[in-house]
């Protein structure tokens, strides 16, 4: 278990050491993906910016993600989304609000500017857990579309199951902790509190802050 996203983060800066100092693009995925990006970015000597990407939710269980959808517009699907939604229109309208609230969110985060450019970089993807992978899916694949020289996808926890769906997408993949059964992110930290838009507004302007060592080691599965 993590103290906090600050803790998760340190132990995948530590991870990551290797890239330490070769420009790594890192980015978080909003909101809880990025405080935990500018931890890392700092211990690497890289830069930091956000990519969008959010789930879309059944719309009779809103907690229960069926896919997800990057800013591109580009949208992800689980294998049983078919079988779960009766009316595929319902899909179309939840795809819409949320790509309504990642232009809002843009435009909040990075207001005049540009994403990052990604070409040809080594591009760190980071989030503070991943369940279902659909979210982190829709994010890897608006990176890969930008033609990256290597992608890396770090997280501190994920299911079996998402991982597997993750990495066809990517060129490493680093993971932490993989329970055997994972019911909440939430539940592998003691401390989880939400993460404020300001919060995120704060990462991105400001210097990273200076990392320090883990406060204590995890198991890490590392597949290339």
């Amino acid at each position: 278990m993590y103290l906090d996203r600050h803790d998760a983060a340190l132990q995948l800066a530590s991870r990551l050491s290797a890239y330490r100092g070769q420009h790594a693009l890192v980015l978080g995925i909003p909101r809880g993906g990025v405080p935990m990006a500018h931890c890392i970015a700092q211990a690497l000597e890289g830069e930091l910016d956000v990519i969008m990407a959010r789930k879309i939710a059944n719309p009779l269980l809103p907690e229960y993600a069926v896919g997800a959808v990057n800013e591109d517009g580009w949208a992800y699907y689980s294998p049983f989304a078919d079988t779960l939604i009766r009316h595929p229109a319902e899909l179309d309208i939840e795809k819409l609000h949320q790509l309504d609230v990642m232009r809002r969110r843009r435009a909040q985060y990075t207001p005049a500017r540009e994403p990052i450019e990604a070409k040809d970089r080594l591009v760190i993807v980071v989030d503070d857990g991943v369940a279902t992978g659909a979210t982190m899916v829709a994010a890897l694949h608006a990176v890969r579309s930008r033609r990256p020289r290597k992608l890396v996808c770090a997280v501190p926890v994920a299911s079996h199951e998402s991982l597997r769906q993750i990495q066809p997408w990517v060129d490493e993949l680093v993971c932490l902790q993989t329970p055997v059964k994972l019911e909440a992110i939430s539940q592998h930290y003691r401390h989880f509190p939400p993460v404020s838009d300001a919060e995120v507004m704060r990462c991105l302007r400001s210097p990273p802050p200076r990392a320090q060592e883990p406060r204590h080691e995890s198991q890490a599965t590392r597949v290339s």
